[in-house]
């Protein structure tokens, strides 16, 4: 359930919002005269460069020629 709250009382306590959705991941509605126009939300995980290279690690099964071109006859997955 999203929980709506009016511009002026975001206003007021708009640190203790951002809080609130840091600490529970439940996104606040911002409306103005009762309709909703903004959304404060967590941001999702992004997978970093590290994260994506923890994950190829040890997935090169072999080192052939490694400072020459790769060939299309050299895929796989063209095959």
């Amino acid at each position: 359930m999203t929980v709506e709250i009016s511009k002026s009382r975001f206003k007021a306590r708009a640190l203790e919002y951002f809080r609130e959705v840091e600490r529970t991941g439940q996104p606040i509605t911002i409306t103005d005269h009762g309709r909703p126009t903004l959304e404060i939300r967590a941001l999702e995980k992004k997978t970093g460069a590290r994260d994506a290279l923890e994950r190829l690690r040890g997935s090169v099964k072999s080192y052939e020629r490694p400072f020459e071109p790769v060939d299309d006859a050299d895929w796989d997955a063209l095959n």
